[in-house]
Parts: structure tokens; C-alpha cells; sequence
């Protein structure tokens, strides 16, 4: 998992994906729910290593890319494949985590 600091570094990371799934994390560190899927994010990412990467985006600290994907609830996952989002989902369900995972990496 890659943490982002800022727009600037978050440009930059999803410029050096290529053809892979990015599934963006926006957590907050206070959320209970993202705390309690985080686990279940590190496997897929270790699972799914050679079509995925995962970024994780603080709300808290990157307010204006919150801002630019209309981010209202921790946590909701966006899943892009060549900066294109081709999903997203609020909340800490792991069937539909594990089942976008699967889903679009076939894309």
C-alpha cells in the first residue's frame, strides 16, 4: 500500500501504475470501520500484486483530492484503470471489496 501525501504526489503515483487496477483507499486514522477492512485491503493488494495497486488517501490530510472524487463517507474505495474510475463503494463491506478486486482486474 502507498500512502499519499498531497495532489502533487498523488498525480505522480497514479502516473506510475500503467495498466493496473488503482484501488484508491480514502480512510480517515479515527474511522473504526476503515481500521477494521484494512486487513482484508492488505491481502487483496497481496493477492492481486501483479494487476493492482493500492493507494491510501487520509481525507484528513488531502482534503482537495477528497474533495475532487466528492468523498462523503470513510471508507470508500474508487477503483481506476488507466485514470478512469470504473467503480466505487462507501463502506466496510468485504464481499463487495473482494468481489470489485476480482471483478475489475478482469477488465
Amino acid at each position: 500500500m502507498v500512502d499519499v501525501k498531497n495532489s502533487k504526489d498523488f498525480q505522480v503515483k497514479l502516473g506510475k501504475v500503467g495498466s493496473k487496477l488503482v484501488v484508491i483507499d480514502f480512510y480517515a486514522k479515527w474511522c473504526p470501520p476503515c481500521k477494521q477492512i484494512s486487513p482484508l485491503l492488505d491481502r487483496l493488494e497481496l493477492d492481486y500484486k501483479s494487476k493492482a495497486v493500492v493507494l491510501k488517501v487520509d481525507v484528513d490530510k488531502c482534503v482537495e483530492i477528497a474533495n475532487k472524487y466528492k468523498i462523503s463517507a470513510m471508507p470508500t474505495f474508487l477503483f481506476m484503470k488507466n485514470e478512469k474510475i470504473i467503480g466505487k463503494f462507501s463502506g466496510a463491506d468485504p464481499e463487495n471489496l473482494k468481489n470489485c478486486f476480482y471483478k475489475f482486474t478482469k477488465v
